[in-house]
């Protein structure tokens, strides 16, 4: 098996890891809270709770009620899809890891979408001192962003070499040929 096969492999091994532990820990809270909606666990203080929250809105309960919106989450992924595309054949085991972690995020909360028409969240964090309160978010939303985070950096600073042509052969002995039996042309400077 080639290295970009085995590293495929490690990608969909990590999109199906997060499917799974996100389905599992949406099953307990909603299990756990059935009935409860809007009461919450507090797992450290005031700032780290678990409430369970039916999330009808895109990323982070944006943008509820707008579904001609959703074209943003079809566009997003299909850029992802792009990228994955391009590197199919040369990216790292980190950038597939990536792909995985966002790709079974959004399959992770598309399920719920499918399946119950919202996304349970049920990951609260907050500051009360200074009035910060993020959105209610799940295990697929934090893959997303840490896949997401991944990405920006791994484009931002790794250099992929751009592809050669596939008339042109990197073989170093054609290319010696080459070289041969072309004239050698000496110009003054």
């Amino acid at each position: 098996m080639s290295p970009a096969r085995r590293n495929d492999v490690v990608m969909v091994a990590t999109g199906v890891l997060l499917i799974v532990l996100d389905q599992l820990v949406k099953h307990w809270i909603t299990q756990y809270f059935s009935g409860r909606l809007y009461s919450s666990i507090p797992i450290v203080g005031n700032y780290l709770e678990l409430i369970y929250v039916q999330n009808r809105g895109v990323a982070f309960s944006l943008l509820e009620g707008r579904e001609s919106l959703y074209v943003l989450i079809v566009l997003a992924v299909g850029v992802v899809v792009w990228l994955y595309w391009r590197s199919r054949d040369n990216g790292s085991l980190l950038l597939k890891v990536t792909f995985g972690l966002i790709i079974g995020g959004a399959v992770g909360n598309l399920i719920d979408r499918l399946r119950l028409g919202y996304v349970v969240d049920f990951v609260h964090f907050q500051i009360p001192a200074i009035g910060f309160s993020f959105a209610v978010f799940n295990v697929a939303d934090s893959g997303i962003c840490i896949g997401v985070t991944l990405l920006i950096i791994l484009l931002l600073f790794t250099h992929t070499p751009a592809a050669l042509p596939k008339d042109v052969s990197t073989e170093p002995s054609v290319a010696n040929e080459a070289a041969a039996t072309q004239p050698r042309v000496r110009r003054r400077i």
